[in-house]
């Protein structure tokens, strides 16, 4: 009688993170939508790269400065409610927007503002919906359920550019907005239709008889670094990151540099294609005995990936490059996640998540800012025509435009492969699952 009694709590917790799950999905790519549209209204009244890359840089800075503070809250507070002000306080930002530009006085500081302002909400939902998901799901079913919001990513990633540029033909920005505003509604109903189980709150550390947020913000960090082989799993997570930063800046050029923007766009739509098929494969498969052993396979080929790259300026090369690269993120991300939602305790997941996000959130930014000076200073120079590396290494990957790139993503790709195989032979890692105790 007890097991058909858990076995009915298991399965409605599953349907609440169904329903959580389905709500946060039609809420992130009505966002993705704002994005993309918000970006291409900027470039088209300011002709400015410049402005479009401080919308970039708004989204992310506030989300990385007040992560660990925001983690900490995420503890202290009931992780529903936490996701549903996060939701509302973005959903706000949206209608101000909205009502500004239906009047005719919305500026381009106003996006900065209002993106800035969702980045800070960005800040607690993000951690708090991470962490409810091992209050939802049961451990064994963990890393499908991280899949499941890996593909949400995925989905908006493929679905929003194709359709925000069809909806601003049609509705303009105004409309773009406005079912964004929706797909907050539907999200934020969701939550308020479901309750989640209790938590145990986190102890607030007190320093001269008064609590301290600053103490507990770092608890995130400081329990990481006490246990080696999560340290390491954040350097795996933080060097994903760095790629994947300076591909999304020099991507573009790399391939405009020998074939159209039309090409470009369809390399870019097989990424989106590939993340979401790896979103649904590890949905479906859950992953390996030893998730770990998975993290690495799969982080060696999108390595192998960003190689291929640089080899030699081909479309086709680069579509099945790109396509299996964004294949195997779902995986890596997923079961990183799976791993430190078994073992993290769920009454610290928020700072420790918060914690993770700082950090490799900050590792994309540093790749904006490093790209540009690398590529135009550096290796574009050494592989031009009459480069000092055109008679060697331009004699196997080629020279002229776009080669200084591909020199620099064979590059950086040997010293990433070289840091992962040293990092996976470090054993508090390759054992993490077996030496760390469960805490769920």
């Amino acid at each position: 009688m007890r097991s058909f009694k858990n076995l009915r709590i298991i399965k409605d917790e599953i349907g609440v993170f169904l329903i959580v799950w389905f709500g946060q999905l039609i809420s992130l790519i009505g966002s993705s939508l704002t994005s993309f549209a918000l970006g291409v209204w900027v470039y088209q009244r300011t002709g400015s790269v410049t402005q479009f890359s401080l919308i970039l840089l708004s989204a992310m800075l506030p989300s990385i400065l007040i992560s660990p503070v925001a983690g900490a809250l995420v503890d202290r507070w009931n992780r529903r409610w936490c996701i549903i002000l996060s939701d509302s306080g973005a959903g706000i930002t949206t209608v101000a927007m909205a009502l500004l530009l239906t009047t005719g006085n919305l500026e381009i500081w106003h996006i900065y503002l209002a993106v800035s302002l969702s980045s800070v909400c960005k800040a607690f939902q993000l951690p708090a919906y991470t962490a409810s998901t091992s209050l939802l799901v049961p451990k064994e079913h963990l890393p499908r359920a991280s899949g499941m919001v890996q593909s949400g990513e995925a989905c908006a990633q493929l679905i929003s550019p194709l359709l925000a540029g069809f909806l601003l033909g049609i509705v303009q920005l105004e409309g773009v907005i406005l079912i964004d505003f929706a797909t907050f509604l539907f999200a934020l109903t969701t939550l308020l239709l479901v309750r989640f189980p209790d938590a145990k709150t986190a102890a607030v550390p007190v320093v001269n008889g008064k609590a301290s947020l600053w103490r507990e913000a770092l608890e995130g960090w400081t329990y990481i670094t006490v246990r080696p082989g999560l340290l390491a799993l954040l350097i795996v997570f933080a060097i994903n990151n760095f790629v994947f930063g300076l591909i999304e800046v020099l991507f573009p050029p790399l391939v405009l540099s020998f074939t159209s923007v039309t090409v470009l766009g369809t390399i870019q739509s097989l990424g989106g294609a590939g993340m979401l098929l790896g979103s649904v494969v590890m949905s479906i498969w859950g992953g390996p005995r030893t998730l770990i052993r998975g993290v690495f396979g799969f982080a060696f080929l999108s390595q192998l990936c960003i190689l291929a790259l640089g080899l030699r300026a081909d479309a086709a090369l680069f579509a099945l490059a790109f396509f299996l690269f964004f294949f195997s993120l779902p995986f890596i991300n997923g079961w990183c996640d799976a791993i430190l939602l078994r073992k993290v305790a769920p009454d610290i997941q928020g700072r420790v998540f918060a914690t993770i996000n700082m950090i490799c959130w900050s590792c994309i930014p540093v790749a904006y800012v490093v790209a540009g000076p690398l590529t135009e200073r550096i290796f574009e120079p050494l592989m031009a025509t009459n480069g000092l590396l055109a008679g060697s290494i331009g004699q196997i990957i080629g020279v002229g435009p776009g080669r200084g790139i591909g020199l620099l993503f064979i590059t950086m790709e040997i010293l990433a492969i070289g840091v992962t195989v040293a990092v996976y032979r470090y054993p508090r890692l390759r054992f993490v699952e077996r030496e760390l105790p469960d805490a769920i």
